[in-house]
């Protein structure tokens, strides 16, 4: 089996340095993050009332644990608008599947 690569799309080393490498509380925060993500996608709609404010929780968490892209497309979003939301919910896609890579490696 090939060894897990990642895309770039996060930068697990600036969450490893942040918590001191402490694999434990790595995995606490990306595993929050991934069920935080599933509520945040239902939320990406034109429809939904509240999503610039869901952009912006998507934006600052991501910042967080180092998903930097995520976080440049959500603050895009803040100012193109709500025709932003696809790319937004296509980020955020990516960025749980590199997640769920990088605590699947080893």
């Amino acid at each position: 089996m090939a060894a897990w690569q990642p895309s770039g799309l996060v930068d697990f080393g600036y969450l490893e340095g942040f918590t001191a490498g402490d694999r434990r509380v790595i995995d606490e925060v990306l595993t929050l993050f991934r069920q935080q993500a599933q509520l945040w996608a239902g939320s990406l709609g034109a429809a939904d009332p509240n999503w610039r404010d869901v952009v912006h929780t998507i934006k600052g968490s991501a910042r967080g644990v180092g998903a930097n892209a995520l976080g440049d497309v959500c603050a895009r979003a803040e100012v193109d608008g709500e025709a932003s939301l696809p790319a937004v919910l296509t980020a955020l896609e990516a960025t749980v599947t590199e997640i769920a890579a990088y605590q699947a490696r080893d």
